[in-house]
């Protein structure tokens, strides 16, 4: 295909250089991609041919102008391979995985790249670097070393196969789990089987249903996680049995979707290559390289942790078993009893809060508004530019002078072809390099009613809208001047950070005052509600808190085998259950918020041996409410300390450092225990 066909080759004619998807064919990503891995390998070979002496200017700068054809393909097909992985889009993905592996391989375990690397970071204090310029030199000399440039050639050899084969490997878990999810959605015949649910709950089921060819029953897709939204309303012990039966199923039936045999060889290759690097295990060699420092330090805060959680949640189950008849309460009943208990004790029925929950005003009146009030932005949705699927949204965001500052995509609905859970990606990041502008992805997987039905959000949906929203707060505001500390890009333990914090508006009284109104009466959620809301933030957190930590331990728990222990392990099951009896959060009422076989985050994400970065952030999180509580809230003054200390850094500097010039101090656990109901 000649160059001028292909219009990722070319610039974009839309504004801000949005990729136009409308001309963007699935013959296109490969050659683009083939373009780009020359253009990049060719600039890389100049810098390591330079004959004079590395700088800063002819290394790490010439570095960070290389590869934006690259960056650009990247993220452009990322966005479309997650969100939208329609079988032509999946078979590219599984091609290019190993490919791109190779082409970063390449570039990071170049030897004559890494002398100079290591010769500019040698001389640093000498070269009258800015205090972005010196940080970067010290992240690339980390980052090399830690990839393995120092090792010798036969080391990058098996490494280099090793990365290779991890690359087929995660992607292959993700096709796997996506199949396997669009498998086992649970068909429905009859409306009673599904009594409990409102009527646009039942019009998103038939929706699916009918999408799927099954015009007269109702099919109730499955979320990432192990629960299900729809398990606190269904009154049939049968039908959330049926529904969490399903999502367990993930990935561990035999045959063409099975991910047991694919993690467990992800397991096994990443402890050789951990050892392979001078490295105990993957979680020693991940963590060395974040802010937890070591797998010692995130197992004793888990340990610190789930004792607590695992006693409130036999105190809660004690409750809950007084409203389940004839038998022992199960998984499948907890979220269900937990609502009946939440209303008979709280007088709250969350189910029944969704109508003053309509997608719409909780965008425009609850998290645009916040921003607004916090940062003075504004958000203008442009209808005129396109995004990569029908019913994605794009918002056109300008700071309070009226300047740009970056695109906000919305791409709020389930599909078959879009991978589970909720994220923020970027399409392009902020550069002063380059000049370029932000355009940000928010992905959620809300179920679509029937055309002229509104969207009612539960409440754990408007609390992912508000977290999402935090991560491309994030990517929106970071301002720095090389693309490598662009957006988000800062230690996964710190990532989700500015996410937590966002969340903290959801209740805040002029936020929910604006968005929380009845969508056919237009009236105000009752104070009293929200004052009961408010009262009950530690209500089922011994539930909450304990699949959370059993998710984090058998992360660590897989990541923690040293090469020989994870060769020895062969029956996943029984390697999770083991895991979670040691820490004291086996209980079969309370399961894992993912098991191994569906749990993407570490098999096919970015959290191996990071899946304890939630809590770890909320630690941090915690700290800063209370800080926004003893200075005033929902203003400016706030907002914009909040903003240039923290999210506008970026990643150009060290995320604890960044948090002190914010706080005056680090961070205390304290509130943290307090949020979470685990104080004495």
């Amino acid at each position: 295909m000649p160059e001028s066909a292909n219009p990722l080759l070319s610039a974009s004619t839309l504004p801000w250089d949005l990729p136009d998807y409308r001309d963007i064919s699935a013959e296109h990503y490969l050659p683009a991609f083939r373009e780009a891995f020359d253009r990049q390998r060719s600039e890389i070979e100049s810098i390591a041919h330079e004959s004079e002496a590395p700088t800063f200017e002819n290394t790490l700068e010439a570095w960070e102008k290389s590869g934006r054809l690259l960056g650009e393909v990247a993220r452009i097909f990322g966005t479309v391979s997650s969100a939208d992985a329609t079988p032509a889009i999946q078979s590219i993905d599984e091609e290019l995985a190993p490919l791109m592996s190779a082409h970063s391989d390449a570039i990071l375990l170049d030897p004559r790249l890494y002398d100079r690397v290591r010769r500019i970071h040698a001389a640093r204090d000498a070269l009258g670097l800015t205090d972005e310029q010196r940080y970067l030199v010290e992240r690339r000399f980390v980052q090399m070393t830690h990839a393995g440039a120092g090792l010798d050639d036969a080391a990058k050899k098996r490494l280099v196969q090793i990365n290779g084969r991890l690359s087929v490997l995660t992607t292959a878990f993700e096709r796997n789990l996506l199949a396997d999810t669009n498998d086992l959605a649970v068909v429905f015949e009859t409306p009673g089987e599904l009594d409990g649910l409102s009527e646009g709950e039942l019009s998103a089921a038939a929706r699916a249903a009918a999408d799927r060819g099954l015009p007269d029953a109702y099919v109730i897709t499955l979320p990432l996680f192990t629960g299900h939204p729809l398990l606190a309303s269904l009154t049939d012990p049968d039908s959330r049995e049926r529904i969490l039966a399903a999502s367990r199923a993930r990935g561990s039936r035999p045959g063409a979707h099975d991910n047991r045999a694919v993690l467990l060889e992800i397991v096994r290759l990443r402890a050789e290559r951990a050892e392979l690097l001078g490295f105990a295990s993957h979680a020693a060699y991940v963590t060395s390289d974040q802010t937890a420092g070591s797998p010692d330090a995130v197992s004793s805060l888990l340990r610190r942790l789930a004792a607590p959680a695992a006693e409130n949640a036999r105190r809660e189950k004690a409750e809950l078993q007084a409203v389940v008849d004839g038998h022992d309460i199960r998984a499948a009943d907890w979220a269900f009893a937990t609502e009946q208990v939440r209303r008979a004790t709280l007088d709250i029925d969350t189910a029944a809060l969704r109508p003053w929950f309509e997608a719409e005003r909780v965008l425009r009146d609850g998290v645009f508004f916040a921003a607004t009030r916090l940062y003075g932005i504004t958000f203008r949705e442009r209808p005129d530019l396109p995004a990569y699927h029908e019913g994605v949204r794009v918002f056109e965001v300008s700071n309070e002078d009226g300047s740009h500052l970056g695109l906000y995509i919305l791409d709020l609905y389930t599909r078959d072809t879009k991978r589970g859970g909720a994220w923020m990606n970027s399409i392009a990041s902020q550069s002063r390099l380059r000049g370029t502008t932000p355009i940000v992805v928010n992905n959620l997987n809300v179920s679509e009613p029937a055309p002229g039905t509104p969207t009612l959000l539960t409440l754990d949906e408007v609390t992912t809208l508000f977290h999402e929203f935090g991560h491309a707060l994030h990517g929106l505001f970071a301002t720095v001047t090389y693309p490598s500390f662009a957006g988000t890009s800062v230690y996964r333990d710190f990532v989700e950070f500015p996410s937590q914090v966002n969340e903290m508006w959801i209740f805040h009284p002029e936020v929910l005052s604006n968005y929380a109104r009845h969508v056919e009466t237009g009236e105000p959620l009752d104070a009293a509600i929200v004052e009961r809301l408010r009262a009950s933030g530690t209500f089922n957190e011994g539930f909450a808190t304990s699949e959370y930590l059993a998710a984090a331990w058998l992360d660590l728990a897989w990541h923690s085998l040293g090469a020989a222990e994870a060769a020895a392990v062969t029956d996943v099951a029984r390697f999770e259950a083991e895991a979670l009896a040691e820490i004291g959060l086996d209980d079969p009422a309370v399961p894992t918020r993912y098991s191994s076989t569906y749990f993407a985050h570490i098999f096919s994400g970015g959290y191996s041996a990071g899946y304890y970065s939630y809590i770890w952030s909320e630690v941090l999180d915690a700290d800063t409410v209370e800080w926004f509580d003893e200075n005033g809230g929902l203003n400016r003054t706030n907002g914009d300390r909040f903003r240039h200390r923290l999210l506008g850094v970026g990643g150009s500097m060290d995320p604890l450092t960044a948090y002190r010039d914010f706080r005056g101090r680090d961070a205390h656990i304290e509130p943290l225990l307090a949020r979470r109901g685990l104080t004495a």
